[in-house]
């Protein structure tokens, strides 16, 4: 009995042990970093927008989630959109998030490549043909979450859903962190 609650214990910590994180300081540049807010730049602005079409996209089992919509995006030639919805699960997950409060800002990427998770949402958009998406994530334990980062491996299914802006809609601004 004591080998097998010992081969259990040595069993759970090698899978936990296989939990990456890596810091990354992510600089624009010391100028950018560094600058003040402008008065000409609005605390906040609305983006008048309709929908040209709603896509619909759904991945298989082992599909890498974030090839798998940048290969969409470019395919339908989506220019900007919003992610309407997300759902499904994986097998492993990677993500990153902010790490820090003062520029330059700083990023913590978290990896498991045996921890299945559900995927409870994925919001986030697609700006110029770029895929800036975020999603989050939950097992029996916690919830977790960050941007989409390669290396998460669909498990029984994702779907996601992505309302597309036709071409007038400028998003371009959006996630510019010098833009201030």
């Amino acid at each position: 009995m004591k080998t097998i609650l010992l081969s259990s214990i040595l069993a759970a910590a090698a899978l936990h042990a296989q939990v990456k994180r890596t810091e990354m300081v992510k600089p624009t540049t010391p100028r950018d970093d560094s600058k003040p807010n402008s008065d000409k730049v609005p605390e906040v602005y609305a983006i008048p927008a309709q929908f040209e079409r709603v896509l619909v996209l759904r991945f298989k089992y082992q599909t890498d989630l974030l090839a798998g919509i940048e290969k969409m995006v470019k395919e339908h030639g989506i220019r900007n959109a919003v992610f309407l919805s997300g759902i499904g699960s994986l097998r492993n997950y990677h993500v990153h998030s902010v790490s820090n409060r003062t520029f330059p800002s700083k990023n913590v990427f978290t990896k498991d490549p045996s921890a299945p998770v559900d995927i409870v949402s994925i919001n986030g958009y697609v700006i110029d043909g770029r895929v800036h998406a975020h999603m989050t994530l939950t097992n029996e334990e916690k919830a977790l979450g960050g941007h989409i980062e390669p290396d998460n491996n669909v498990f029984t299914f994702a779907i996601v859903t992505l309302g597309v802006f036709g071409k007038e809609v400028d998003l371009s601004k959006v996630d510019d962190k010098t833009y201030r």
